[in-house]
C-alpha cells in the first residue's frame, strides 16, 4: 500500500458556523482548532493546510467554569516601559468577546506560518449575524 500525499490544491475547504450561546470557552476552543486544522478529515497531515473555515456567533454568550472571571488574567505589552496592561476575563468578555474566544483558539493551533494562516480563516462575531451566507455553512456541533 503507498503512502498518499495530500497537496495543497487538492484541499477541499467547508464552511461551519458554530452557536457558542452557552458553551464553555475552553471545550468550544479546542472543537475550534480541531477543525481550522483539518483533523476531523481523513486525510490530514500536520505539514499540510487542510483546515475547513470556521464562523462562530453569539461570541458574546460564551460561558466559563469556575472563578475563571474573576481570576483569569490577560496580558498585554506595548513594548515601551512601563507598557504593561492586565485585563480580568469577565472584563475582556464584556468588551471584546472576539477576543477572547480568538486568543483561546490561537494557542490551540501551532506557533509557526501554518498556525497564523489556519487563524486567518476563523471569523467571529458578537451577535447571531454573519455575512457569509453565500458560503451555504453547514453546522458544527459542539458538546456543552
Amino acid at each position: 500500500m503507498k503512502t498518499y500525499h495530500v497537496r495543497k490544491e487538492d484541499v477541499v475547504r467547508n464552511w461551519w458556523v458554530v452557536d457558542a450561546e452557552g458553551k464553555v470557552l475552553g471545550r468550544l476552543a479546542s472543537e475550534i482548532a480541531k477543525v481550522l486544522r483539518g483533523k476531523h478529515k481523513p486525510y490530514y497531515q500536520p505539514d499540510v493546510d487542510c483546515g475547513d473555515f470556521v464562523i462562530v456567533i453569539n461570541a458574546d454568550k460564551v460561558r466559563t467554569t469556575g472563578k475563571k472571571p474573576q481570576q483569569k488574567i490577560y496580558q498585554f505589552h506595548s513594548n515601551y516601559p512601563g507598557g504593561l496592561k492586565e485585563r480580568s476575563l469577565a472584563w475582556m468578555l464584556e468588551n471584546k468577546p472576539e477576543e477572547v474566544i480568538r486568543l483561546a483558539v490561537k494557542r490551540m493551533l501551532p506557533k509557526n506560518r501554518l498556525g497564523h494562516r489556519m487563524l486567518k480563516r476563523l471569523k467571529i462575531y458578537r451577535g447571531s449575524e454573519h455575512p457569509h451566507i453565500p458560503q451555504q455553512p453547514k453546522t458544527l456541533e459542539v458538546e456543552a
